[in-house]
């Protein structure tokens, strides 16, 4: 089995591609405003910078920049996830809840890069412009 290791990295610039579990939903653009408060409540509690984000149906992605001494990227997009399943359950989106009392709106994982330089982070913002 291969083990996955993330880049920790205090005050890091990442790019991130986060996924719903059915690739076949829409929930991401029909919902953008929750999506878009979800984003604001992490933000109120644990502070992340946006250099660029895109939404599509069914995935996001978004370069975020942690502050200088904070490197818990998982627990900002548990808490964008959290906020964003609430509020789509609550709108009428139909889920049906898990043995957990949890919901199965995303894939369990998301894909990040630390990006490393000026020329990475171009080119990252180029791949999202692009989508």
């Amino acid at each position: 089995m291969v083990r996955y290791r993330r880049h920790h990295l205090p005050g890091g610039t990442y790019c991130f591609t986060v996924t719903l579990a059915d690739r076949r939903s829409s929930a991401l653009v029909d919902r953008a405003g929750a999506l878009r408060a979800a984003f604001r409540a992490t933000k109120a509690t644990a502070p992340f910078a946006i250099a660029a984000i895109v939404i599509q149906p069914d995935h996001l992605h978004a370069i975020l920049t942690l502050p200088e001494d904070d490197a818990d990227d998982p627990n900002r997009w548990r808490r964008i996830k959290g906020h964003f399943t609430s509020a789509a359950v609550a709108g009428g989106l139909a889920l049906v809840p898990d043995t957990k009392g949890g919901y199965r709106l995303w894939q369990h994982r998301y894909w990040e890069h630390t990006i490393r330089d000026e020329d990475d982070f171009t080119r990252r913002i180029d791949d999202i412009h692009i989508n």
